[in-house]
């Protein structure tokens, strides 16, 4: 039988701490003297009650995580979190309706940043905190996830970064709790240095505290309808570009480096691919700019390598109306939707490895084509890569593939356009945020689109997110089984 204890009192330990977050915004709240604090105390109080009574009914010392538990917990949580996150936007003095709530609670701890939102230069600030806080912790919760619990569950090829400890299933809650720590102290230390910048390149504080939140996270949500197209500084601009360069390189390697030992992450093969593409697409686009747009050089070049590194890592943060700028524009902005950055980071996406992966396998098949006696082997890393990952690999790219058309159909049966639901898609399995178009583009947000087309593309966000396989495993009938 099922033991649903250990999943539920890791759920209800996340919503303690989800409450505690919750008050501060409620703080912030009481000192600029708005009724809002309200909605958060009592979305704290709910919260902390389900939590704390989950705690209570499931506690015990010798409760162990099996495989089967460790994919159900991960659902649950990320599930959880969002649904009790979107209490405080459900009781604000305008409250969102209970889609547009959970929609955008997903869309911030999945780190998506696609908005249903309007009006966010004259919103409570305490709301556009909560916003902020939403995505700072799904960054540290996918950190944590990717390099504690996916390599455990041989998620996508995710076993090729198993940790010491982490295959072993009963040591999942201790091994995540000390790379929390970790992973908390380097991701504060970050956001408090990029705070400091964009406070000194001209934001407010209580701007340049937000966007260097959703920054390191790469999740995208800003305090202005503007995006940071609201602070025409290039200064800003190039500060929020090296932070989302930072957000999207593994953390495993910055532990490494903070204990004294930057080589590897000077020397790792998935960081050089990450910049060398992310440069090939910067000059693509600014030499599409100088050809089809009247831009100076120095502007198309600030302009490619802030949208492109937005859009590439999955941030969603927007400075202008990039699917303007030519036809060549909407077709590269697409392609770069699916790219993502390291593993082991707070983007999304395919990410890095996996195409390097799969170009190594496919050198190796052509190969053999010419060679068909011969041996060849694939390496990543200066590392032989075992078939096992290899096929875990391309059977994620095919199920990230049939789920991006799957999603794609089903917002076209909703009536919506081509590039809308195509790029509408994209961006919520991607987790990138804003998509193609009118609409959903970066001009415009998600709140026109129909009831099911939101509840569709928050659970793209969720797949997305956790890789496709943790949710689906759920699923089979023989998962209950055991």
């Amino acid at each position: 039988m099922f033991d649903f204890r250990p999943v539920l009192f890791v759920v209800g330990a996340l919503l303690l701490g989800l409450a505690g977050t919750m008050l501060v915004p409620a703080l912030i709240e009481l000192l600029y003297g708005s009724p809002e604090w309200r909605a958060f105390i009592f979305a704290a109080a709910t919260t902390m009650f389900v939590g704390g009574s989950l705690v209570l009914a499931t506690y015990s010392e010798r409760a162990k995580l099996s495989l089967r538990q460790a994919f159900l917990m991960t659902g649950l949580c990320w599930l959880s979190a969002a649904l009790f996150g979107a209490l405080p936007f459900m009781l604000m003095t305008i409250p969102l309706s209970f889609t547009d709530a959970f929609f955008e609670s997903m869309s911030g701890i999945t780190t998506t940043g696609s908005t249903v939102m309007i009006g966010l230069d004259h919103a409570p600030r305490g709301i556009l905190l909560w916003r902020a806080l939403l995505q700072w912790f799904g960054g540290i919760g996918i950190i944590v996830t990717a390099l504690a619990v996916l390599p455990m569950l041989q998620v996508g090829g995710m076993q090729l970064f198993r940790m010491e400890s982490s295959d072993r299933s009963d040591k999942a809650l201790p091994r995540a709790a000390q790379l929390a720590a970790w992973i908390a102290a380097l991701y504060l230390g970050l956001t408090l240095a990029w705070s400091l910048m964009l406070w000194i390149a001209g934001m407010s504080l209580f701007d340049a505290v937000a966007h260097a939140m959703t920054t390191i996270a790469t999740g995208g949500f800003s305090t202005s309808d503007k995006s940071i197209g609201a602070y025409p500084d290039p200064a800003i601009h190039w500060i929020i570009t090296l932070g989302m360069i930072a957000g999207s390189l593994p953390f495993a390697l910055y532990m490494l480096a903070a204990g004294g030992n930057p080589k590897p992450l000077l020397q790792d093969t998935q960081v050089r691919w990450f910049l060398c593409t992310l440069g090939v697409i910067i000059a693509g686009m600014a030499g599409g700019q100088l050809l089809f747009t009247e831009e100076n050089f120095s502007t198309a070049l600030h302009l490619s390598a802030f949208n492109a590194t937005s859009i590439m890592t999955g941030t969603g943060y927007a400075t202008s109306e990039y699917d303007h700028w030519g036809s060549f524009a909407p077709a590269m902005f697409f392609v770069i939707m699916f790219i993502g950055g390291c593993a082991g980071s707070t983007t999304c996406g395919i990410k890095i490895f996996r195409f390097q992966i799969l170009f190594a396998a496919a050198i190796v098949q052509l190969k053999q084509l010419v060679q068909p006696r011969g041996v060849f082997i694939a390496y990543y890393n200066r590392r032989p890569i075992s078939t096992d990952v290899v096929a875990s690999v391309m059977t994620f790219s095919l199920i990230y593939a049939a789920g991006f058309a799957t999603l794609t159909i089903a917002l076209s049966f909703m009536g919506l356009d081509f590039l809308t639901s195509t790029s509408g898609a994209a961006t919520a399995i991607s987790n990138v945020g804003p998509g193609l178009g009118d609409i959903i583009g970066p001009a415009g947000t998600f709140v026109a689109l129909p009831v099911g087309a939101k509840w569709a593309l928050a659970v793209g966000m969720l797949f997305g997110r956790l890789e496709f396989f943790t949710i689906l495993v759920l699923f089979l009938p023989s998962f209950w089984r055991g």
